[in-house]
């Protein structure tokens, strides 16, 4: 049920798995302290459209002088520059009360499709603690990503996909390009009865909060009950003192009073209630109407702004005129909502400005509102469509290195695969010392034997016995070699030594998947760089992921091998 919340609305988010603590309380304590002194169009410049914050040349000198370093942009102050946008995001770009609360000394975040807590949850990248730093929270150790698949990637893993929601045929074509799922559109049981008014559309976002009040009290005096939707718990709180501060009585409900949800929406349909609620009661809930208001016109539904996708709206419209009862909705949107400021046009700006506080109520206004969220729906439509194509790559890797693994965990004997590695090194290691500039190649056998004494290999080969001998037979000799020497070794515990030699194989492979998911995201980071020399991001990042990925699988071979040959062997008697 509501399949469009998980496979489109949380989908621009990867699933991550982490563990594992880095010390790093006190960078974020500092970053906090500099950003707090800085100002807006002096040392820092904000892009509302991108969400983006950036410091300016005067910013860059006052952070060289704070951290006392020369040139902030050099190899090794990276770990500060990080931290220092952190801490710009956290002060000047997320806010409390919309993006998360503080409870109980923790940061909480706030699903904004959904308005409700998503505790257990943290930002990713440090964000976190840098919110905690802002907010004067215990700073949680930050962690490493163990395992990360997005959304997409998840639900694919399923031979059959199917769900219902009221609210797919905008997303129609993601679902198709995406998850190759068809929209079916059903008709309602009872013909819909709600009247949608177009939007009520201001200049200035106090004009329409009076406006907003003003109608909620007109249908509080009639009995009308009423259902106020907003975005975030912020907004919720303002209406609420509002309405105190004319004696309307109401219920609000957010992520702060989610505990009495049942009970709120069991009282919100009934005879002059008021109920202020954050997109909570936005998804599925059914509020029943109470006795005599089916004829004062059902339940008026009011929402203090457009959420950026129209489906979100659709769902709040939605709670009223449900099988076929009355209702009606209406937006109140003011041209300083987030929405009008990031997506909206300029000459909706110019309007509004020569006609102040006079609301303008026009197909053609609502028109454009549905516009900018169209826009924006393409922006996250992009960006879910860019996440997925990135962790294609990952993907791939994922289940090579999953299937690997799942093999060692199933088999008690892994005595096999630690014998081919033992063998791909001894290749690897063979083919970089022959050289093929010349008409015929030249193997360096003194640099192999060499190099192999240097993994552990103890038995001495003749070199003299080696020369004549193709590359494909060195390989041959030395491996067999190299593997007789360690089950000699091992003759007379092999019984023991074997589970040792699982766990040992498999802590590698995590150890270096762990670190590969790392590097992996932090070229995804600076990928997009590319394109300023012409380059396609995305098939640099398909092209240097592979190499990696190759690099890593030579290294983890290595280190058994490395392990195998130096492990030292210790019998003790027992005491009688």
């Amino acid at each position: 049920d509501e399949v469009d919340s998980i496979l489109i609305d949380e989908s621009r988010t990867p699933l991550i798995i982490s563990g594992g603590q880095k010390q790093t309380a006190n960078l974020y304590i500092q970053a906090d302290r500099f950003v707090k002194d800085l100002k807006e169009g002096e040392d820092y410049e904000i892009d509302v459209k991108a969400k983006s914050i950036i410091l300016t040349d005067e910013g860059v000198s006052k952070a060289e002088k704070a951290f006392k370093v020369k040139n902030l942009y050099e190899l090794e102050h990276t770990q500060t520059v990080h931290h220092i946008s952190q801490a710009l995001r956290a002060n000047y770009i997320m806010h409390n009360d919309v993006e998360y609360v503080v409870q109980e000394d923790e940061i909480v975040i706030v699903d904004q499709n959904t308005g409700r807590l998503m505790k257990g949850r943290a930002y990713s990248d440090g964000l976190h603690q840098a919110i905690e730093a802002k907010e004067g929270v215990s700073i949680k150790q930050e962690t490493s990503t163990l395992a990360t698949i997005t959304y997409q990637n998840f639900f694919r893993l399923y031979n059959k996909l199917s769900g219902m929601t009221g609210t797919a045929k905008t997303e129609e074509e993601e679902f198709l390009s995406i998850y190759n799922m068809r929209v079916y559109e059903i008709p309602t049981n009872r013909d819909v009865a709600r009247i949608d008014y177009p939007d009520a559309v201001f200049g200035s976002q106090k004009a329409k909060f009076e406006a907003l009040v003003e109608e909620v009290k007109e249908c509080h005096e009639k009995g009308q009950p009423v259902l106020v939707g907003t975005i975030a718990v912020e907004t919720s709180e303002f209406i609420s003192k509002m309405l105190k501060s004319r004696k309307i009585p109401h219920e609000i409900l957010n992520a702060k009073n989610h505990a009495r949800e049942a009970e709120i929406i069991q009282f919100a349909g009934r005879k002059g209630a008021v109920t202020i609620a954050t997109n909570m009661a936005g998804r599925g809930t059914d509020i029943k109407l109470g006795e005599g208001v089916r004829e004062l016109g059902g339940l008026a539904v009011i929402g203090s702004e457009r959420h950026e996708s129209r489906r979100i709206d659709n769902q709040l419209r939605g709670r009223s005129g449900r099988q076929g009862d009355p209702g009606y909705s209406r937006f109140y949107v003011s041209v300083q909502d987030e929405l009008m400021v990031r997506f909206g046009s300029e000459r909706m700006e110019g309007l509004f400005a020569q006609l102040g506080d006079v609301p303008i109520e026009s197909k053609v206004i609502t028109k454009s509102i549905g516009n900018a969220q169209k826009r924006v729906e393409g922006v996250n439509f992009d960006s879910r469509k860019a996440l997925l194509e990135y962790d294609d790559v990952l993907r791939q890797q994922r289940e090579i290195i999953y299937e690997q693994r799942n093999f060692i965990l199933e088999n008690e004997d892994v005595h096999t695969i630690v014998e081919d590695m033992f063998k791909r090194v001894i290749t690897n290691n063979i083919s970089s010392h022959v050289d093929h500039t010349g008409k015929e190649d030249v193997i360096h056998v003194e640099e192999i034997l060499e190099n192999l004494e240097k993994m552990g290999f103890k038995e001495k080969l003749n070199p003299g016995d080696l020369r004549e001998k193709t590359v494909e037979e060195l390989v041959e000799i030395c491996s067999q070699q190299a593997w007789k020497e360690y089950e000699d070794k091992i003759a007379q515990v092999k019984e023991q030594i074997l589970p040792i030699e699982k766990t040992m194989v498999l802590k590698v492979i995590d150890r270096a998947w762990v670190n590969h998911i790392d590097i992996m995201s932090k070229l995804r980071d600076g990928i997009g760089l590319r394109s300023y020399a012409q380059a396609n991001p995305l098939q640099a990042y398909v092209q240097e992921g592979y190499e990696m990925f190759e690099d890593m699988m030579v290294r983890i071979s290595q280190e058994i091998v490395g392990f195998c040959l130096n492990v030292r062997i210790v019998i003790e008697e027992r005491k009688k």
